[in-house]
């Protein structure tokens, strides 16, 4: 194989839907992944954010993992500036537990949400002692290696239970600064080209990585598939990205204008910029976007494409189905049993 496809998922509702609904279509979705062969199925986390329906991803992982049987399923990504690194290295290692060898933790360092649910998240933390993201990254690496080293404050703490095979760890970012640091702190890197299409700062990123680790990272990627380039375009174009920049505070990009404003306003900024960005998605057939991944992964040496489709409702099965087939990747097998350790708690 060429290279991995793997899927992440938001877990979008459609109008009219429930949240309920925007969960039963994303099992069906990493329940299609999982027979088309796809790697990895990643769920993400997002706050206050209605037309989202993933906010907690641990627990989705979990009820993912009961109802498929190999895929691997995982974090894109819980974000760790509003946790204790010693609690995510617990819960990852307990679901590492439940179903050994198919749990990935990625770790992102956006806030997923705006001010309000930032300030809610973080309410119990003391502002003065509050670690940064290294610091955290480094803590949870260290906690998830097994019991902290003597010498250290914490020396001897272990965060159980201990997995027969530890969660695979993933910093996903878009600088040059992200892939330094994932290669010092031995992760696996994830470049969001998603976020950021410039193609000079992703090939420095790669390169930076591949330096520090001597193999390159993983590229994530948004799709839209449609019968025609033109008709794929013409969706592409419906598509919004804004970047916030507010004086003395970390820069965001959300959705929509309203939504840059509300940051700016609950950040009690009374001086902000928005940016408008062209979002980068990689539009056209099926043939069309594989053609694109091809250039990515013959220019790079990218091994593994993680694909965000830039669509909801049953156009993301679609989508997932001609991506895999025209990459080659659908393999027809059949049914298998799940694993006896997790119970099977719907049928989609």
């Amino acid at each position: 194989m060429r290279y991995r496809l793997s899927l992440l998922d938001k877990s979008p509702l459609s109008p009219g839907d429930k949240a309920a609904d925007a969960l039963r279509r994303t099992l069906v979705l990493a329940r299609e992944a999982e027979r088309l062969g796809y790697h990895r199925f990643w769920v993400a986390e997002h706050h206050n954010a209605p037309e989202l329906a993933s906010s907690a991803p641990e627990v989705l992982i979990a009820f993912l993992l009961a109802n498929t049987a190999r895929i691997r399923i995982g974090s894109g990504g819980v974000m760790l500036q509003h946790y204790s690194a010693y609690k995510v290295a617990e819960v990852f290692n307990l679901l590492a537990s439940l179903a050994p060898g198919r749990i990935d933790l990625g770790i992102g360092k956006a806030p997923g949400g705006l001010p309000l649910a930032t300030r809610a998240l973080q309410g119990a933390y003391d502002p003065a002692r509050k670690p940064g993201f290294a610091e955290q990254l480094e803590d949870l690496g260290r906690f998830l290696e097994g019991p902290v080293a003597a010498g250290d404050t914490l020396a001897g703490l272990s965060a159980t239970p201990h997995p027969p095979v530890a969660p695979e760890r993933f910093l996903l970012g878009a600088s040059v600064e992200s892939a330094g640091l994932a290669a010092t702190r031995g992760w696996q890197f994830v470049f969001a080209r998603h976020l950021n299409g410039d193609d000079a700062l992703l090939a420095d990123a790669v390169a930076a990585y591949r330096s520090g680790t001597g193999r390159p990272p993983l590229v994530a990627v948004a799709a839209i598939v449609a019968d025609s380039a033109a008709e794929a375009a013409r969706q592409a174009a419906g598509l919004q990205l804004f970047k916030v920049h507010v004086p003395g505070a970390q820069s965001v990009t959300v959705g929509s204008e309203a939504q840059a404003e509300d940051y700016a306003r609950q950040a009690g900024a009374s001086e902000f910029r928005v940016e408008r960005k062209t979002p980068s998605v990689l539009a056209g057939t099926a043939g069309d976007v594989v053609a694109a991944l091809d250039r990515l992964h013959e220019g790079h040496g990218i091994e593994e494409f993680i694909i965000e489709p830039a669509v909801k409702g049953d156009a993301r099965l679609t989508l997932v189905e001609q991506l895999a087939r025209e990459h080659g990747a659908a393999v027809r097998r059949p049914p298998v049993t799940q694993q006896p350790a997790l119970r099977q708690v719907i049928r989609a």
